[in-house]
């Protein structure tokens, strides 16, 4: 079969590598119908990820390398003696957090730190393991790893369940608490920003302003139901925020700010927009420490929460989708098919230039 690999930092290749097998009972193998490419992924083949290097670099996989990916909809072709939900030519979802349900963190929904991981959490899949972009893979724990597509579901829908829709909802939304009402800030508009604000959109709140240094992107955050769009560098975000949010017996800021960089500016901002009682949601990776303004938060009653998804909410967010309460395919905005890989990992790595949001790549086979 045909797989995007890692191979070490800076260098990717689309390439023959062996088909994958069943290794354990609970394990699934399927051929990949759709997948896409992370920012996570990109985070990697910077180098960001030593661990996923070194799994790369090994002696037996020098050539071949990691398959990268943690994304995709797949048909079912072999199972496991133990699984119990899916049967070959079952269409599915595949998480992006990979659990054993039986597990102390898998059964109070922090799947994300699954005890019986084949790494070291619940993220495995194009980090630890073989990945999603490839033709086949292979899938552990499938029975609480895999959710059956419905067949009324474009792939670009069901994409989106992978990871970016529960990542926004839970890191974001849910820990954040938005509810009806609300004035909420999301701060940072690429796939996952804008995958928040459809979620928190879906609770009803009273304003949602999005901030981004992307005309475009703001662009296509009010057509997703951003009631305010700020450029930072344009006007100052936090006095805008300020003016829109002050009234007669409330103080300014707002209710909750998600934050959706991963960059200590943007954190700073967040902590600057957020009003008493109100909740800073973090859902970036930051990679370099932040300055908490502790002196300014702790007398406003502010909660700060972080995390990194589990995937609990994915069977939640997949009714939201089948109701209509949610439409992620408009975060869409490229197709290509697997064979072109590379050139869409070009696209995706200069997404402003190319005003890229979420690819999509179909197998040349399905």
């Amino acid at each position: 079969m045909k797989a995007l690999t890692y191979l070490k930092p800076g260098l990717i290749k689309w390439q023959s590598v062996a088909k994958p097998k069943l290794l354990k009972p609970t394990d699934v193998v399927g051929k990949l119908l759709a997948t896409t490419i992370c920012g996570s992924d990109l985070h990697i083949i910077k180098g960001d990820c030593p661990e996923t290097t070194e799994i790369a670099e090994k002696a037996e996989n020098k050539g071949r390398g990691i398959i990268l990916g943690h994304e995709g909809i797949i048909k079912v072709e072999q199972t496991g003696s133990d699984v119990t939900k899916f049967k070959p030519g079952d269409v599915c979802i595949v998480s992006c957090i990979t659990s054993c349900g039986k597990c102390y963190y898998c059964k109070n929904n922090l799947q994300a730190h699954c005890s019986n991981s084949e790494g070291t959490s619940g993220w495995i899949l194009g980090h630890e393991i073989d990945g999603t972009q490839a033709q086949y893979m292979r899938v552990p724990f499938a029975d609480y790893s895999l959710y059956k597509a419905p067949a009324n579901l474009s792939y670009d829908s069901l994409l989106m369940l992978s990871d970016i829709l529960p990542t926004s909802y839970e890191v974001g939304v849910l820990n954040g608490q938005v509810k009806e009402g609300d004035s909420i800030a999301v701060v940072g508009l690429g796939p996952v920003g804008l995958s928040a604000l459809l979620g928190a959109k879906a609770l009803k709140p009273k304003e949602i302003i999005a901030i981004d240094m992307d005309d475009a992107r703001l662009e296509v955050a009010k057509k997703l139901g951003a009631t305010k769009t700020i450029n930072p560098s344009k006007q100052n975000a936090i006095e805008t925020v300020r003016q829109l949010t002050t009234t007669s017996d409330r103080e300014p800021g707002v209710d909750v700010a998600i934050e959706c960089v991963g960059v200590p500016a943007t954190f700073e901002m967040c902590e600057d927009l957020i009003g008493p009682g109100g909740a800073v949601a973090n859902v970036g990776v930051h990679g370099k420490p932040v300055s908490l303004k502790l002196q300014d938060l702790w007398i406003k009653n502010v909660r700060i929460t972080t995390g990194l998804v589990s995937a609990y909410s994915t069977e939640e967010l997949l009714h939201k989708v089948i109701k209509g309460d949610l439409d992620p395919s408009s975060l869409v905005t490229h197709h290509f098919k697997m064979s072109e890989f590379e050139k869409a990992y070009d696209v995706f790595k200069n997404a402003a230039k190319n005003n890229a949001i979420k690819i999509v790549l179909n197998n040349d086979e399905a």
